[in-house]
């Protein structure tokens, strides 16, 4: 592991303008939030900061508010309090089942909702020293290697997946992020975070190297709305998912009047699949129309030679937290 130093950071504009002030000097910044993702990123020689700057220092960021137009979650809040915050497991649930099902608890006591959301790939070429497309390379080795894990959407030119469960139940609430920097601050829709691998197959999403993710801002949901989370593992604790659905759903009784689902596991974004959420609408939700909804759902997959199993699994979480999430009492 090389030196580096740490600077406490007083406030948003002072941490960004020591990422602003390393990178005129040509050294590379690094924050640090909960820092565990970052803790095992320069542990494993991925990443190799001069300098980490410290957001825990800055006061009020790790705080829930609210008001009549919803939730603002600072990006400091850990993953804990999110999910055993009151008014989140009310009106939220699909948020906070996804915050509850990270790693470990010990993770989720100090891991951020920022550095959830932001967290890097875990391609195990990407965290082992392979010269890939993510690490600067040209190729990615797991389109004929390892690829029991990989993207069977969006993928391509590389094919890691995005390993936050957060994100896709931010997806799913039609969350904006609070963006942060030298130039001041900007809202960007959760549809607009995220990067395909075509488009920069070095980043996953918008944030500069002197930006941060400030807050969270989670519309009021309808009071006839009713969400979950649910996700498949390879083993039972400290994993990321192989197949995840957030599904929020609007219902008048036992017909769907609007429809959000998103996947994770599968794609190197949060993968939203609207044709599925347009066969619900306007529709009385069955278990005949919940299994056509999971079979629409992965209609546009591509695997690759080892990770096709994710097809029927993903069919069958789609089909099952939609029917889950029909029968839930609304969230309000």
């Amino acid at each position: 592991m090389r030196p580096f130093s740490n600077v406490d950071a007083r406030d948003l504009g002072h941490a960004s303008q020591v990422a602003a002030t390393a990178s005129r000097d040509k050294k590379r910044a690094a924050f640090a939030s909960g820092g565990s993702d970052l803790l095992a990123l320069v542990k494993d020689g991925v990443v190799a900061p001069d300098v980490i700057v410290n957001l825990k220092t800055i006061r009020g960021m790790d705080r829930i508010t609210s008001n009549r137009e919803g939730l603002q979650i600072g990006g400091l809040v850990t993953l804990a309090d999110l999910a055993r915050h009151t008014a989140v497991r009310r009106q939220y649930a699909v948020l906070a089942e996804a915050a509850e099902s990270v790693a470990t608890p010990q993770i989720r006591n100090v891991g951020t909702v920022a550095g959830n959301v932001c967290q890097r790939p875990w391609c195990w070429y990407f965290r082992n020293g392979f010269p890939c497309l993510k690490a600067g390379g040209t190729t990615c080795y797991s389109v004929v290697g390892e690829n029991q894990f990989q993207a069977i959407f969006g993928g391509g030119p590389s094919y890691i997946v995005h390993p936050s469960d957060t994100a896709s139940a931010l997806a799913a609430l039609d969350a904006r992020f609070r963006i942060s920097g030298p130039r001041g601050w900007r809202t960007v829709p959760v549809s607009d975070f995220f990067v395909l691998p075509r488009a920069d197959a070095g980043r996953e999403n918008v944030l500069s190297d002197d930006e941060v993710l400030e807050a969270v801002l989670v519309p009021l949901p309808a009071r006839s709305t009713r969400s979950a989370y649910h996700k498949v593992l390879d083993r039972e604790a400290w994993t990321h998912a192989v197949v995840s659905v957030a599904v929020v759903l609007e219902m008048d009784a036992d017909v769907c009047t609007s429809a959000r689902i998103v996947l994770g596991g599968v794609a190197p974004i949060p993968w939203r699949v609207p044709d599925a959420e347009r066969v619900l609408q306007g529709q009385r939700v069955t278990a005949e129309l919940a299994a056509r909804a999971g079979e629409i759902a992965v209609a546009g997959a591509r695997p690759l030679s080892q990770n096709g199993y994710k097809i029927p699994m993903t069919r069958a979480i789609v089909e099952r937290t939609v029917l889950d999430v029909s029968r839930r009492a609304p969230a309000i």
